[in-house]
């Protein structure tokens, strides 16, 4: 007797679970040593007397390299597999996690923070090593929970204030040393290695890279700036934000970033499954609808309005408390969290046979953004005197992507079915 029922898809594999997990987790203590400079940052910045886009230019540099390597690193892992690549970099990153400890120089900083960003470009490894240990239909969720990695953000910034203030500014960057050699290790004993996940060895530079002439690879690349460059660069600056505008301590500053950071990285796999369901474009078209009404309330300066009236003159206060701030802020984590996965389902529906490639050139897009937006905070900062300018910077953006891609598409999409729009 026949049935009519669909089959059901076939669950993963124990290794592929394996190869999720470790890989998850390498991911979020990379994470966390990427963005270390966003709490570490606000001491050295007195301490090292700089400036605000000093400071910017500081805590954007590992964003810098974890950004330009995510292209070779991604076609490394096309031909070699993710598990020797991610190792690789894990290790290669300790000794300048462990020399931090010891630089005295706005210079020696800056060069030590270049290396250290290798591990920002962790990401583009795990995504197609993942990825290719499931299913097309469970990629969406897969690639999502190992994107929840983003979280190390949130865990750098509840316990890099407790170090700091418990033994220094030094012990934090020895402390991520000694992190990232165990986790290294860790991470080789739990994951796996699949030869058949790897690209043919007579695939050359120029074939991988071919796929830079589809238009479909520059759209990712624009929403991917905005939903995670946007997301590093605030998880980088909100910390000195509570400080600055609000008078908060380091430690109590690091939390409530954490209400950001925080969703803005264990959600993604939620996205994953939006992506799934309800499909990529339809996911981050909303995601960006979302960001655009948060981001313009976030724009608006604290101002002191006098008001002539019969009466005498009238003094009225305009500005964010620090809670309807940070409840704005949880908003703009929960969306990108979701819009950094809803790109990720382009990716991996479009180009399932060159993921690596394909998702280092979009990852580098979205870290050059991460690297840029700091330092054009801490410029308008100084040029203002503004802190909410960094708000209406992103404000702008958002507006320009929801442009972009309203005329990149020839009508809306059902849900589940992306459209071929040219650029």
């Amino acid at each position: 007797m026949s049935s009519n029922a669909a089959p059901q898809p076939a669950p993963a594999s124990r290794q592929a679970l394996s190869v999720l997990f470790s890989s998850t987790f390498a991911f979020t203590v990379c994470f966390a040593v990427w963005t270390m400079f966003s709490v570490l940052g606000v001491p050295l910045k007195t301490e090292l007397s700089l400036n605000e886009t000093q400071f910017g230019l500081l805590i954007a540099t590992p964003v810098l390299t974890g950004s330009l390597v995510r292209v070779p690193l991604g076609m490394l892992t096309d031909r070699f597999g993710g598990r020797p690549v991610f190792a690789l970099v894990l290790l290669v990153c300790v000794p300048p996690l462990y020399l931090m400890a010891h630089a005295t120089s706005y210079a020696q900083f800056l060069v030590l923070a270049l290396f250290v960003g290798l591990a920002g470009g962790t990401f583009s490894v795990g995504t197609p090593y993942v990825a290719r240990w499931f299913a097309p239909e469970r990629r969406g969720f897969a690639m999502g929970v190992f994107g929840a990695g983003n979280s190390g953000s949130a865990l750098n910034m509840f316990v890099a204030p407790l170090v700091i203030g418990a033994f220094g500014w030094t012990m934090l960057p020895q402390a991520y040393a000694a992190l990232m050699l165990g986790t290294a290790v860790l991470f080789w004993l739990f994951s796996h290695s699949d030869p058949s996940h790897r690209m043919s060895s007579g695939t050359g530079l120029r074939q991988q890279l071919s796929v830079l002439k589809d238009p479909r690879v520059w759209r990712y690349c624009q929403y991917y700036s905005v939903v995670f460059g946007g997301y590093v660069a605030l998880a980088l600056w909100i910390t000195k934000y509570y400080v600055s505008e609000y008078g908060f301590d380091l430690t109590l500053a690091a939390f409530l970033a954490m209400v950001f950071s925080l969703p803005g990285g264990v959600l993604r796999a939620l996205g994953g499954w939006f992506s799934d369901r309800f499909g990529a474009y339809v996911v981050t078209w909303w995601v960006m609808w979302v960001c655009w009404v948060c981001f313009f309330l976030l724009s608006y300066p604290q101002t002191q309005m006098t008001i002539q009236t019969l009466q005498g003159p009238v003094s009225l206060h305009i500005g964010l408390n620090s809670i309807v701030f940070t409840i704005l802020l949880f908003v703009v984590g929960v969306a990108m969290a979701i819009g950094k996965a809803s790109v990720f389902k382009f990716i991996s529906d479009d180009y399932s046979d060159n993921i690596g490639a394909v998702s280092g050139v979009v990852g580098l897009a979205g870290g050059l953004g991460g690297f840029i937006l700091p330092i054009l905070f801490g410029a308008l900062l100084d040029i203002t005197g503004i802190y909410s300018s960094a708000f209406m910077l992103l404000y702008g953006t958002v507006c320009v992507s929801l442009v972009f891609m309203h005329y990149s598409y020839r009508g809306t999409p059902r849900a589940g079915t992306e459209l071929t729009g040219t650029i």
